[in-house]
């Protein structure tokens, strides 16, 4: 079983930046893939951006170029670095982490506003 925790989520005007970060604990070795979903009301759950343990990434499109996720060495901690925020990027982002066994865990959520 894994634990995500976020943290980093928060408040910031139209054109900053935010970094977020999630950290993971648990099952780590089973893990193969990280990433960042974000949701709002009324909304489906949406992919922004996901690493697997390779290095590749994938990004929305409505991210790419402005959003970059990475992990540390250890492949415990996953950073989304938003920079260019619009205030369409305003939700409650996830942090999700996929294991080999074919569970799937969830973070609690934090929370991003982007508004002047």
């Amino acid at each position: 079983q894994v634990q995500l925790v976020e943290s980093g989520g928060g408040l910031v005007q139209p054109g900053g930046s935010l970094t977020l970060s999630c950290a993971a604990s648990g099952s780590i070795v089973t893990i193969y893939a990280m990433g960042w979903y974000r949701q709002v009301p009324g909304k489906q759950r949406e992919l922004v951006a996901i690493i697997n343990n390779g290095g590749s990434t994938n990004y929305a499109d409505s991210v790419k170029g402005r959003f970059t996720i990475s992990r540390d060495n250890a492949k415990t901690t996953v950073y989304l670095q938003m920079n260019s925020l619009k205030p369409e990027d305003a939700a409650v982002y996830y942090c999700y982490a996929a294991s080999m066994d074919g569970a799937n865990s969830w973070g609690q959520g934090t929370r991003v506003t982007v508004s002047a």
